[in-house]
């Protein structure tokens, strides 16, 4: 399924993110990722309203449903796998979610150093 290893920021065992709402780019509860995920939907956070509703404003709206993409839609308190990119940007706009470590995928560090990442954990 996967051309990375399924390894979490610390390089141990990718622990799942969630499975109500079922997320994960391959919809399989984990963060897990390959070459044919341009978004590298690595990051699993913890949604808030601020958090949500900044990403509508940007374009990226995960609160409303689209069940053709098999997407239930987002909801504040709600973990979710997020594009890696896209937490960077809310980090930089003050609204970065809470960070699940060990949940998240080493190939977010690609993108976000692990010290920024740490500052968010949630666990």
């Amino acid at each position: 399924m996967s051309m990375y290893k399924s390894e979490n920021v610390f390089g141990e065992e990718l622990l799942p993110c969630s499975a109500n709402p079922l997320t994960g780019f391959f919809r399989d509860s984990c963060c897990n990722t390959s070459a044919e995920d341009l978004g590298s939907h690595t990051v699993c956070v913890e949604a808030t309203d601020e958090f949500l509703l900044s990403q509508r404003e940007s374009g990226n709206d995960l609160m409303t449903p689209r069940p053709e993409y098999h997407f239930p839609g987002v909801r504040a308190g709600e973990r979710w796998c997020l594009c890696a990119s896209r937490w960077l940007e809310a980090y930089r706009n003050g609204v970065a979610p809470r960070v699940f470590l060990r949940s998240t995928h080493k190939r977010a560090l690609e993108i976000i150093p692990l010290e920024t990442l740490e500052r968010f954990s949630a666990d």
